[in-house]
């Protein structure tokens, strides 16, 4: 979201620097006129703007230095933040430096273009013709930035791969984008002839040369894509939490039951619950140590397989397959097996890992290091809360060694009265049995979801609220334009209602069209992380779609509308004479 603010960011720079280099049009072509070389005229301009970057990088770390003593006391009923804020100068100074090279990339191509123009040109034509690209050293200047921009974001992320995937669709949604704009234009062009006046006059404006289309497409679409994904994220989590996975998981987990507390406790389940499905399990404790005997502590370990080695992890032994379980890759050991230990591992986890079939796990069980071969991996469906293990064993590793065991209660007809009923009666029978009631567990998860959601979706209002400051920015750039437009369609008889209704559709259109984009790649963009990276069912949300539309055609209408209110009370005389 960050880098979304900041890459938003640059776009309004580019068209601030365009509309500040329009502005002194006639001052660049006076210094070329009296001889000064080109390559002096776009240093000048190129200091100015470094200045007014670095001013404006100052208040933004001003801001994001005190931001978090202030918010720390909103948060604290919301989110476990800590208590005391600490001051970290590293991050400040990565942010100016984020600032300083997104200023610079994004403003050297508006440079190359007023370099290029001639000074004859510049007293002749309105603004910059941006037809061709600048010359190679300014390509060559820009391209380096941002590739030391996306070198700097990759190398300062935790989750580098992530952060490579981001820039990679980034870069992407800008080539996207810009075809969107152009397409916009092309539909435009190639549109029937209407009989409205105010919509032709919209249409017109969609093509025309210097049209906002570009700006306003790039403007809103990337924070627009970016509330989508995350919007369609948080709901498919939300609705898998309170719908799908709340029918599919058991009722109870029972832990730490003791072999000779399982015929009294099944019989406390089977009174209460005489219906319900009760999977039980035998389970030990133990902590991996060792992959290949090399020490587990001593490897690079990729993030996403981090949590397996972490602490202990619950194991069990079985001579089937689990029934939750689909074999991958391997096969399952034979009924009454009893060779070399043999260990099932999960296949997902086995990935991250980097295991292969073949390969040794070490684990320290009840003080004792136990060494098994990986004889197969399997597909764990983790989202159905069962009774699921990363490592089955073979029933010979651990014959003989004392262990626990885990259940779990499954009845999709029982009551809230039944389920305390039988919450009690085990606790009060059996003290160390821990019991945990699925529903409340969800229902924590949920609300946790809930908050998280709120924090990001609060954070991404940074990067639309850029979009929105770019998209003013964009338009107040094109008012000089939009002025003489005004002026001589009033001067030809164009009245004002029929101006405000042909800049308001022309608005319409652009936000339409952004929405649509916004919503096909946030709806690929959401879609890939919940079904290919979460693993979990996807699916488009009405609503969302419905939202986006909404607020894009509100943010163009009337952001437009407010910038261009002062153009259609221009006076006519003082601007024809400039023409």
């Amino acid at each position: 979201m960050g880098l979304t603010a900041l890459i938003v960011g640059g776009v309004g720079v580019a068209n601030a620097v365009r509309a500040f280099l329009d502005a002194k049009r006639t001052t660049i072509a006076t210094f070329k006129c009296l001889g000064a070389p080109a390559a002096t005229v776009t240093a000048i301009y190129l200091i100015q703007i470094l200045l007014l970057a670095a001013v404006g990088i100052l208040f933004g770390l001003a801001i994001g230095a005190v931001a978090p003593f202030i918010a720390i006391r909103f948060l604290e009923g919301v989110l476990p933040v800590p208590k005391e804020v600490v001051f970290y100068p590293g991050a400040l100074g990565l942010a100016a430096l984020f600032g300083l090279l997104i200023t610079f990339a994004f403003s050297v191509i508006p440079l190359g273009h007023a370099r290029e123009v001639p000074a004859t040109a510049l007293f002749r034509e309105q603004s910059f013709e941006e037809g061709r690209l600048p010359s190679w050293p300014y390509l060559l200047a820009a391209a380096a930035a941002l590739a030391l921009l996306a070198a700097l974001a990759i190398w300062t992320a935790e989750e580098r791969f992530v952060a490579t995937v981001f820039l990679a669709a980034v870069a992407g949604a800008f080539v996207l984008l810009r075809l969107v704009a152009l397409l916009i234009a092309a539909l435009a062009r190639r549109s029937p002839r209407v009989h409205s006046p105010a919509l032709r006059l919209a249409i017109g404006n969609i093509h025309r040369p210097g049209a906002l289309t570009p700006s306003v497409v790039l403007s809103l679409g990337l924070g627009l894509a970016l509330l989508v994904t995350l919007a369609l994220i948080d709901g498919n989590l939300r609705r898998q939490l309170t719908g799908r996975m709340t029918e599919q998981a058991p009722n109870f987990f029972f832990v730490d039951i003791q072999s000779t507390e399982r015929e009294g406790f099944l019989d406390i389940l089977r009174r209460h619950s005489p219906d319900g499905t009760v999977d039980q399990v035998p389970m030990l404790r133990g902590r991996i140590i060792a992959f290949n005997d090399q020490d587990v502590t001593r490897m690079e370990v990729p993030p996403g397989g981090r949590w397996v080695l972490r602490g202990d992890r619950g194991i069990t032994y079985e001579e089937a397959m689990p029934a939750n379980s689909t074999l991958t890759e391997g096969s399952w050991w034979p009924v009454d097996y009893d060779g070399e230990p043999l260990v099932s591992f999960s296949a997902e986890e086995a990935g991250e890992l980097g295991l292969k079939l073949g390969d040794t796990v070490t684990v320290n069980v009840l003080g004792r290091n136990i060494t098994a071969r990986i004889a197969n991996f399997r597909q764990v469906e983790w989202e159905s809360l069962s009774i699921n293990f990363v490592m089955v064993f073979s029933p010979n590793t651990f014959r003989g060694a004392p262990h626990a065991w885990l259940a779990t209660l499954t009845d999709g007809d029982a009551t809230a009265k039944q389920e305390a009923a039988i919450l009690r009666e085990v606790t009060n029978a059996y003290p160390t049995i821990t019991s945990v009631r699925v529903r409340d567990a969800i229902d924590i998860v949920d609300r946790l979801v809930g908050q998280l959601a709120t924090a990001i979706r609060a954070a991404a209002a940074v990067a639309l609220v850029a979009s929105v400051l770019v998209l003013s920015g964009a338009l107040a750039a094109g008012n000089r334009a939009r002025t003489h437009d005004a002026v001589i369609l009033k001067t030809l008889g164009g009245t004002r209602g029929l101006l405000i209704r042909a800049f308001s559709y022309e608005y319409m259109i652009l936000g339409a069209a952004t929405a649509v984009f916004a919503l096909v790649a946030g709806g690929g963009a959401a879609w890939y992380v919940v079904s290919r990276i979460m693993n979990l069912p996807s699916s488009f949300l009405p609503d969302v779609a419905l939202a986006t539309l909404l607020g894009a055609l509100v943010l163009t209408v009337g952001i437009g509308l407010i910038g261009t209110w002062r153009v259609l009370g221009q006076k006519a005389a003082p601007v024809l004479r400039e023409l």
